[in-house]
């Protein structure tokens, strides 16, 4: 289906139309009240009338006295910005997985690029998973590798040569569920550091797969196994059979939309990006999510997470 089929949506168009599939993501069993976490629907009134006092979607909890919409309590709180367009940008920045950038989001809903580079904070925000468990577990094999992001333009006066100029990516991918991690640290990382990152976030019963990296030599000893890859003799497969493949196409898929669509990120946020490739890369269309079922789930995450202008300024 293309775009222009998929935004005569009428959540796309109408209003009323957004504020109910909003709803339907963030209370498919009925409303509750971010104020006192009441969802007895007895207790929970939908005011409905033409008053001017009485926003779209409005409900009164009779457990706490207090009044809400489905935005009061996330990401969208208070922005003036229609819920129609809020729905488009979240799908034009997972319909594709090299996202989209700020510009054509300004363009293409008619909101200022201040605006418009807000929101898709705002989304990235969302995305992030609250409480993840820990990675693989008996029999299963964790690919880890780290790359290198930022200060590759020889025209900037800040350009020096070297890793340690630049920020440090740390990724996890589990090769059995398509699970993908990834971490920005601080330029000059160390195993001590990287080890940290392996231990709090992997089952220790796992294989931990790698590249030859001093990085990974100490802490490696600590799972369950310890596979390795000798990439400076070409070898992408070991003798048993493990590889990198799928840490590495995954930075393929960042780097790429970085260089082509985002062309530059303060390094202050660094880790907003890397998380919205790591939520694409976990609901891709290789795990048989759509771009409709992928905008949803990102939108699901809207609550609990409270946004301003100043942090990502």
């Amino acid at each position: 289906m293309s775009k222009a089929a998929t935004f005569q949506d009428p959540m796309f168009q109408d209003e009323d139309k957004a504020r109910e599939a909003l709803e339907a993501v963030r209370w498919p069993d009925g409303p509750i009240c971010p104020h006192c976490g009441n969802s007895n629907p007895d207790l929970i009134a939908k005011i409905e009338g033409k008053k001017r006092s009485h926003r779209p979607g409005l409900h009164y909890c009779n457990e706490c006295k207090g009044q809400f919409t489905v935005t009061v309590g996330t990401v969208f709180e208070r922005s003036k910005v229609p819920l129609t367009k809020w729905w488009m940008a979240a799908h034009m920045m997972n319909a594709g997985k090299n996202g989209v950038s700020a510009h054509e989001i300004h363009r293409s809903l008619g909101v200022t690029y201040k605006t418009a580079w807000f929101m898709m904070h705002r989304l990235r925000e969302a995305m992030i998973v609250a409480k993840p468990g820990a990675m693989g577990g008996s029999g299963t094999a964790i690919q880890a590798d780290e790359t290198y992001y930022g200060n590759t333009s020889k025209r900037s006066k800040y350009y020096r040569r070297g890793h340690s100029r630049k920020a440090v990516v740390v990724a996890l991918v589990d090769a059995d569920t398509g699970e993908a991690r990834t971490f920005h640290m601080r330029s000059g990382v160390g195993a001590n550091e990287v080890r940290t990152i392996l231990v709090t976030n992997v089952d220790r019963k796992s294989t931990l797969v790698t590249d030859e990296s001093k990085l990974y030599t100490k802490s490696g000893a600590e799972f369950d196994g310890h596979q390795t890859m000798n990439h400076t003799g070409n070898e992408y497969v070991n003798a048993m059979g493990f590889t990198t493949n799928n840490v590495e196409n995954f930075f393929g898929v960042f780097k790429r939309g970085m260089r082509g669509t985002y062309t530059f990120c303060g390094e202050q946020h660094l880790q907003r990006y890397l998380t919205e490739f790591q939520f694409r890369y976990n609901n891709r269309s290789g795990l048989g999510i759509g771009d409709g079922e992928r905008t949803a789930k990102a939108l699901k995450g809207i609550e609990g997470k409270r946004l301003t202008y100043r942090p990502t300024n």
